[in-house]
């Protein structure tokens, strides 16, 4: 009798059930369809900075050429540069005037960003999904034209 009830003990089958699995894998699903574009939307906003960060020094730079050679014409800091997700460029400087550029590359496409001589920032493009700011005075750094 005792070696009977050893031995339904030991053909117990401990598990899951198809249904629970099928459950398991939905939720996490869920979870996922959720979690995914905010998670590439925090990416994409922590990729903004290195642009916006890019266009403060370049102006500051332009500044400091401008106060030793009183023009902005034929500055260094005018020279294109691609950094990890944009490229940055003069689209004009002159004796009295110039306009820094970042343009994205790779995942950071469509997200374009300026600032001038007298320090006025603006968004030039973004991509689809994106809005620009009204008015267009600053940077966007978020959905929404939320700068």
């Amino acid at each position: 009798m005792q070696h009977t009830k050893a031995f339904r003990r030991s053909t117990l089958q401990v598990g899951f059930t198809l249904i629970e699995v099928m459950i398991t894998v939905a939720i996490v699903a869920i979870l996922a369809a959720v979690a995914m574009p905010a998670y590439t939307d925090y990416i994409t906003r922590g990729h903004i900075p290195e642009a916006t960060a890019g266009l403060s020094e370049r102006q500051v730079r332009m500044e400091q050429f401008f106060q030793d050679n009183r023009t902005y014409a034929n500055a260094l800091p005018c020279a294109s540069f691609a950094a990890k997700h944009f490229t940055f460029s003069c689209d004009s400087a002159t004796a009295t005037a110039f306009a820094l550029v970042a343009t994205g590359t790779g995942p950071m496409a469509g997200f374009k960003y300026s600032v001038d001589q007298s320090g006025a920032k603006k968004t030039e493009a973004v991509p689809t999904g994106w809005d620009l700011p009204s008015p267009n005075d600053c940077w966007v750094t978020k959905k929404g034209g939320v700068c």
